[in-house]
């Protein structure tokens, strides 16, 4: 597997910040990008509570976050596994992103002003990856866990 390019990197920030607008809703940052790993960074605010009473991020919030972690980690992984590709073959492989199961364990309630999510692959395939994400609030306290499947080809 190749490393990925300066030019891969800035295709992961562009899609995740610029190309998907409920990306914008959440107000997910690209945090890093390290070979077959994405962390994503984001803050509390009024539109993601789902518990009004303790002011708790909502659970759905927590799982489309996660989810976004793991698609872009598995986007990594084909931008690797295909380094040799043109930009618009990679752009191709991304219209064939989706996720095809995702698993959360809520470990914790969503308390924080701060939270960051992270995706690593675990397996990238012709048709299929497989990632494992985190997602920790400004104090590193582990909030939720969860594994995605993803179809990359």
């Amino acid at each position: 597997m190749e490393c990925l390019t300066d030019k891969d990197m800035e295709l992961i920030r562009k899609v995740t910040e610029d190309y998907i607008p409920f990306n914008t809703v959440l107000g997910l940052k690209v945090h890093a990008i390290e070979s077959g790993k994405v962390s994503l960074r984001f803050d509390m605010k009024n539109e993601l509570v789902g518990n009004f009473n303790a002011g708790m991020l909502h659970g759905g919030v927590i799982s489309a976050v996660l989810d976004v972690a793991g698609g872009m980690s598995a986007f990594a992984g084909v931008l690797e596994k295909h380094a040799a590709d043109s930009l618009e073959e990679k752009q191709k492989r991304f219209a064939k992103l989706g996720t095809i199961d995702i698993r959360i364990d809520y470990l914790r309630p969503g308390k924080g002003t701060s939270f960051l999510a992270s995706g690593v692959i675990l397996r990238t395939g012709n048709k299929v990856a497989v990632t494992r994400m985190e997602l920790h609030n400004q104090e590193n306290l582990l909030i939720a866990v969860g594994t995605g499947t993803y179809l990359v080809g």
